[in-house]
């Protein structure tokens, strides 16, 4: 049997590493604790007061890449302390998948989102915008206390600040954590949920896209050659690949050179992108507009393994859209907005999602039979969870996010559609990292969940059917679709890969996971109530008296909420039937392929680039043009042999941008010279 095979495989890397293989050991606990806390301190200092490098929002997270690689080189000497202070790959990549769950909850997409949209409807209350008329649909049980002076104090930071005692004493006595309490607890339970029913989903196409699809995990492969690949006894046998290094140095000079020239402009660089659009002036080529090449080294390394035909139709389908906006340009067809990318995007996500599960139909029903049924024919010893219980875990995660939205006011039907749009994106975004490994956090039609069900139905039916309420709620839960939060699952699963390769119990990574969530949360809401009582929220992240990015999203939406009070808004029938032509074009190009197997335009590529297509399309293009080259003059001896060198231009960008530029990025406000955006 497959648990078998992988406990007797695990066991020929030496009782070292038997902890590992059944359980947690005490010292990858204790490591990973401490990794999780000095991530948070750098994340609060150079992504949240300094704004130099967003490190908990690239692919995989900077802190998580740097954990990885200072303890797989640190291996070596761990094999030559006592058995009882010893740490393993199994540990080492345990600590990995911790701290890329854990990290990500402190970055813009989750909790730097979460408090400004709990937040704003109070304290950016005027006449003019009616904000007022909508705090009483807010439930008390999400929001600090009674007292307005906590939110204002949290935008404009605290009057009476202590002086006789230390600066990190300070961060904690300012905080009004007993107020704070109960609004963070509600708002962990509906993300634990919510994280459940996604770990539930992700068991039951578990086997499916591992097993029977066979699905490369491009982002797993860098994790697991990075942490000694095909010899783990070794550990250090990717960074003794010369061809690695040689990519490593490109990619290390290229960003050297950019934060030289962000000094001093006469020294050369490539800077981030190179605009082809400049070289259109005229109409109605103009409206080819925007067209440039983004220089992302993570997606160029990471592209390489990445299907060709995937690549392909990742630029030609941003080619042909901007070509369309010059074909509408030229007609006179000029409505805003046109061609509404991202609502193809959404019509691609959800007729992806609906094949995906069409696809899985046969495996989806041994699912059923094993976990509601009790059939023993069907094996699921191997999985992150019984097919029981996670046919149990999706009913508990599904039926607490119904419930919150229930309770905090919001109408049955409005959240039931939301989730399952929440999930369903969630479930191909997963599938794009597994099948893809593009390293972009953004790569799904973000806040298109929510904004789509206002374009087609408008927004009088969600008044007419559940009052203010519904319309606020919905409002509230707006960061669950435009931050992101359901890219999760793609850890999720990436994780279940990294325990089968890497010999670790898969039960035990679930709870590992979970622990991650729970912790990481706890973290993300210190580091910030901390940062915003100190130095109030207005003006963090880039923000001057108004809040940063984050808090003029919140803003936006509410302002929008209350324009519904003098007037609402009618279907958008442009949009909407953008969201119907992208369920169409990814329906025939299923079709073609199922048709004709060397068809070679693939639906994913679509999805993927009218989700995010802008920093993919350049990237991908250069590696597909390098590798039908290499393919075609060299073969697959040849595409195996540069593989470490385009995995070392992701290690070197991640090394340089991330981890020593987020660590200087910090110094003498060094940030305001070079941002470095990963995602």
């Amino acid at each position: 049997m497959a648990a078998n095979r992988q406990t007797t495989t695990g066991l020929q890397e030496g009782t070292e590493g038997a902890e590992e293989l059944y359980g947690l050991s005490w010292r990858a606990v204790i490591l990973a604790g401490l990794f999780l806390v000095l991530s948070l301190i750098w994340i609060k200092i150079a992504g949240l007061v300094g704004h130099g490098a967003q490190l908990g929002e690239s692919v995989p997270v900077v802190p998580a890449v740097g954990a990885l690689l200072v303890l797989t080189l640190l291996l070596p000497l761990f094999r030559l302390l006592p058995r009882w202070l010893r740490l393993t790959r199994p540990g080492v990549l345990l600590i990995y998948a911790f701290l890329a769950v854990a990290v990500s909850m402190s970055s813009v997409g989750v909790a730097r989102m979460l408090f400004p949209n709990s937040t704003a409807l109070f304290y950016f209350d005027t006449t003019e915008n009616n904000f007022s008329e909508f705090q009483q649909y807010i439930p008390k049980w999400l929001i600090p206390g009674q007292d307005p002076e906590i939110i204002r104090q949290m935008y404009e930071a605290t009057d009476n600040e202590p002086t006789d005692v230390p600066g990190w004493v300070v961060s904690w006595l300012v905080v009004p954590w007993s107020a704070w309490l109960v609004p963070l607890t509600m708002w962990t339970l509906l993300l634990l949920a919510a994280f459940i029913a996604m770990m539930s989903l992700m068991t039951m196409f578990r086997r499916q896209w591992v097993e029977r699809e066979r699905l490369t995990f491009p982002i797993v492969h860098l994790v697991m050659e990075m942490s000694g690949g095909d010899q783990p006894a070794t550990a250090l046998s990717f960074f003794k690949n010369s061809a690695m290094w040689v990519g490593f140095g490109i990619a290390a000079l290229y960003n050297v050179m950019n934060i030289l020239n962000a000094w001093n402009p006469a020294v050369p660089a490539m800077g981030r992108q190179y605009d082809l659009g400049a070289l259109f002036t005229e109409r109605p080529w103009s409206a080819i507009q925007p067209l440039g090449i983004a220089w992302r080294p993570e997606n160029i390394g990471l592209g390489y393994l990445v299907p060709t035909e995937i690549t392909l139709s990742v630029w030609v389908f941003y080619l042909l859209l901007r070509l369309a906006n010059v074909m509408a340009t030229a007609i006179g067809y000029e409505p805003a907005g046109f061609p509404y990318v991202q609502e193809q995007s959404f019509g691609a996500y959800l007729a992806l999602g609906v094949f995906l599960i069409f696809v899985a139909r046969e495996h989806l029903r041994h699912v059923w039979r094993r976990g509601i049924l009790g059939d023993r024919s069907v094996e699921d010893s191997a999985e992150p969870m019984s097919y029981r219980g996670a046919l149990i875990g999706l009913v508990i995660g599904v039926g607490g996010m119904m419930w919150w939205a229930l309770a905090a006011g919001m109408a049955w039907w409005t959240a039931g559609i939301y989730f399952f749009l929440f999930l369903l994106f969630a479930l191909v975004y997963a599938r794009a990292r597994a099948e893809a490994g593009a390293a972009m956090i953004w790569l799904f039609p973000f806040y298109q969940h929510k904004k789509m069900m206002i374009y087609v139905g408008g927004s009088e039916v969600f008044y007419r059917h559940g009052g203010w309420s519904n319309l606020t709620i919905f409002s509230l839960l707006m960061f669950l679709s435009r931050g992101y939060f359901q890219s999760m699952m793609a850890y999720q699963i990436e994780a279940t890969r990294i325990a089968e390769v890497g010999h670790i119990r898969q039960r035990v990574m679930t709870w590992w996971l979970v622990a991650a969530l729970v912790l990481g949360l706890a973290g993300a809401y210190v580091i910030h109530l901390q940062a915003y009582y100190m130095h109030g929220a207005n003006i963090l992240e880039g923000g001057t008296t108004q809040g940063g990015y984050r808090t003029r999203l919140a803003v936006t939406e509410y302002e929008e909420l209350s324009s519904f009070m003098r007037g609402h808004t009618e279907p958008d029938r442009g949009r909407t039937g953008a969201a119907v032509a992208g369920v169409l074009v990814t329906t025939a190009l299923i079709g073609l392929r199922t048709v004709f197997l060397r068809f070679p335009l693939h639906p994913l590529g679509y999805a993927m680039v009218t989700a995010y297509g802008g920093p993919l399309w350049g990237p991908f293009f250069i590696v597909w043009v390098v590798k039908t080259l290499v393919l075609r003059l060299g073969g697959m001896g040849m595409y195996r042999r540069l593989i470490p060198f385009f995995l070392g231009i992701v290690v070197g960008h991640f090394f340089t941008a991330g981890l020593v530029w987020g660590w200087l990025s910090i110094i003498n406000e060094m940030y305001r010279r070079y941002v470095v955006h990963f995602g």
